[in-house]
């Protein structure tokens, strides 16, 4: 099979010089100001801004501003630095990022591939801004069709007698070349040891709109409950299980006709664009996680 490799994004050149700047904390009066004064000030151009408040339910304030600043590369590390003085006045919590640096993923998957399919058809596509470094999966069923990509597979089977020694080989291959893990249908439970290596920088799909149908055969608990609507939910993961910040879900329409197996195919494209939806706004730097929520900037 001929390698397909990624097609080049047009973005890139818009993106060269551009950075974003995330920013939650306690509301109160000057925070949009004091920030664009020191935008302004540095050199920079803001080319979009978003905010919201969570006034007065706990009094958040968060903030996601894209600007442009020439020749971003060299003045990026001393704007971080000089910033930390506005941020200090307003208790902010904040990160600055590069809108060209793209994010490195690895994407977990065991036997079911739409979900894979869908982010490597994005990312060739040049619509998913971000480098796919590898895919890990406990099975082997989806070498030929990764590797068709020029990305490199890694198998690694788990038992529940080898998972330790499972996700410390992953943590080995992972090591510091990945920002962010998929888990696109990867039906193994993440330790919590795992976990402390990638606060918020995990998303998995659930084959249902949580919080309902919660763990294993979803669509059967579905079916079994005779739901007239069934979905699909993107989260960050945490120790609780499928109980993570919700990213993105959707829904579609089924009725007391579907069986078990129509309920699945149904909820196959569900899955796939709800997830492709979540790994896209993660990497562009379009989400706030607050306590167990998300502020997600669209």
């Amino acid at each position: 099979m001929k390698p397909i490799p990624a097609k080049a994004s047009k973005t890139d050149e818009i993106k060269k010089n551009r950075a974003r700047m995330l920013i939650s904390c306690p509301d109160g009066p000057g925070i949009v100001a004091a920030v664009s004064r020191f935008l302004s000030e540095q050199g920079a151009n803001i080319v979009q801004s978003d905010q919201y408040t969570m006034d007065p339910e706990g009094g958040m304030f968060f903030i996601r501003i894209e600007f442009d600043l020439p020749d971003i590369l060299s003045h990026i590390e001393k704007l971080k630095q000089d910033f930390q003085a506005v941020a200090d006045q307003f208790q902010m919590n904040w990160s600055v990022h590069l809108a060209g640096q793209k994010k490195r993923l690895a994407i977990f998957v065991s036997k079911e591939d739409h979900c894979l399919l869908e982010l490597l058809w994005q990312w060739h596509a040049g619509d998913l801004y971000a480098d796919i470094a590898m895919v890990i999966s406990n099975h082997e069923d989806m070498r030929e069709l990764v590797e068709s990509f020029e990305i490199p597979y890694h198998y690694i089977p788990v038992t529940a007698d080898t998972k330790a020694e499972a996700e410390r080989k992953h943590l080995e291959i992972i090591d510091e070349d990945v920002d962010t893990l998929i888990l696109a249908r990867y039906m193994q439970i993440v330790s919590p040891q795992f976990l402390k290596h990638y606060p918020n920088r995990i998303i998995n799909i659930h084959h249902s709109f949580l919080p309902a149908f919660v763990g294993g055969k979803p669509y059967a608990q579905a079916h079994n409950r005779g739901v007239k609507l069934i979905g699909a939910t993107a989260h960050y993961v945490t120790e609780e299980l499928d109980g993570g910040p919700i990213i993105e879900q959707d829904v579609e329409r089924v009725s007391h006709r579907d069986n078990v197996d129509d309920l699945k195919r149904i909820g196959r494209h569900i899955e796939r664009i709800v997830l492709a939806r979540a790994v896209s706004w993660h990497v562009e730097d379009r989400i706030l996680v607050h306590e167990n929520k998300t502020i997600v900037f669209i």
